[in-house]
């Protein structure tokens, strides 16, 4: 089984896609034409829909709406906004990095900030959810790998929301998503694939091809937008915070 999980395009103020973000969902429509998808999921939210719209109606398909791929914007107390909430995915680097329970896979929702908000309870619900529509395709969750009721080579595409996708990748590849969060960039209209690997037959894992990967935009002469990312040079212009 292959796995895409998809960026929205470049978000704007108002929920939906900017000009640029609508231009990056068609250049994405047009990279998706050629593969064979068994079914498309769709967040709910107002820009994963208007960049799910072009790539559907060029597979001439529906895509089914999941509550659970909205973005995972749980609020938490984040350390340095004093009486203000954030994502849990949008933290400073030195006040994740001072407590070592974040990069464990089993002891990073031990964190207090994270248990006041019940972020793990959250996390688990959108994992429990994922878990059900893949075993619907032959994938049963055991333990940290999957048993396979009936192995396939069928493609799932998922288009979502950066928080969500990483939670995703956490739970698939088994290591704490704050790690994912903090560590990763995915630009808007990015595709990060995975296929399933059943090196014994039965019992398969799921293993990272690509990761945030916009070549339809440099097939194009596109620079990927800079939407989701923070400065490179402190004080050179770009987004701080």
């Amino acid at each position: 089984m292959d796995l895409l999980l998809i960026r929205h395009g470049e978000p704007g103020m108002d929920g939906g896609l900017t000009t640029a973000g609508q231009l990056e969902a068609r250049l994405l429509a047009g990279r998706l034409a050629a593969v064979d998808v068994k079914e498309f999921f769709v967040s709910p939210l107002q820009r994963a829909r208007e960049t799910a719209a072009p790539v559907l109606k060029a597979a001439g398909r529906e895509g089914i709406e999941l509550p659970w791929l909205r973005e995972f914007d749980v609020p938490v107390a984040r350390p340095d906004l004093l009486g203000m909430s954030a994502v849990p995915w949008d933290w400073l680097p030195q006040d994740w990095l001072a407590d070592p329970r974040f990069l464990s896979n089993e002891n990073w929702r031990e964190n207090a900030v994270f248990r006041a908000a019940s972020v793990g309870e959250a996390y688990d619900a959108v994992v429990s959810a994922f878990d059900v529509l893949l075993s619907e395709y032959g994938y049963r969750r055991t333990g940290l790998c999957y048993s396979v009721k009936s192995g396939n080579e069928d493609t799932l595409v998922f288009i979502c929301h950066f928080g969500v996708i990483c939670l995703l990748l956490s739970h698939l590849l088994n290591c704490s998503p704050m790690q994912l969060w903090q560590g990763l960039a995915l630009p808007p209209s990015s595709v990060t694939t995975l296929h399933t690997e059943e090196r014994r037959s039965g019992i398969a894992v799921f293993r990272a091809a690509s990761i945030g990967d916009v070549s339809h935009l440099y097939a194009s002469g596109i620079e990927p937008s800079f939407s989701g990312r923070f400065c490179t040079v402190y004080g050179n212009g770009e987004r701080m915070d």
